[in-house]
């Protein structure tokens, strides 16, 4: 049995020929680009990212439509907390009011009754 043979200069140069002229052999045998197949992948193609496209056209209007609701809800909600942290102003003013006047007839009570004993 023989062992391992280098290939020499001539057999490397006709095997760079050889694929060399088997790319262009597989080039040449495909079909140029009048071939009906081709112009039917091409149309597909085309058709796909056509769709590709209004797809994305209509995600991006359903993402403007969510957008605009979310900013709408978060204004309405900014709206309710500041009338509800208004309407606790006012709660806590009438409360004051309340507590002062209750206070300040405690104190003309008690001015009174300074009065009767003397």
């Amino acid at each position: 049995m023989s062992g391992f043979k280098e290939p020499g200069f001539a057999d490397r140069q006709k095997a760079a020929l050889q694929a060399r002229q088997n790319l262009l052999n597989k080039f040449r045998s495909q079909p140029g680009a009048d071939d009906p197949s081709v112009k039917a992948r091409a149309e597909e193609r085309a058709a796909i990212a056509e769709r590709r496209a209004k797809a994305k056209e209509t995600r991006e209007i359903e993402k403007a439509e969510r957008k605009r609701q979310e900013e709408e809800a978060a204004a309405a909600e900014a709206a309710r907390i500041a009338r509800e942290k208004e309407e606790e102003a006012t709660r806590l003013a009438a409360l004051e009011a309340e507590q002062k006047a209750k206070r300040d007839a405690r104190y003309a009570a008690r001015k009174e009754r300074g009065k009767k004993k003397r």
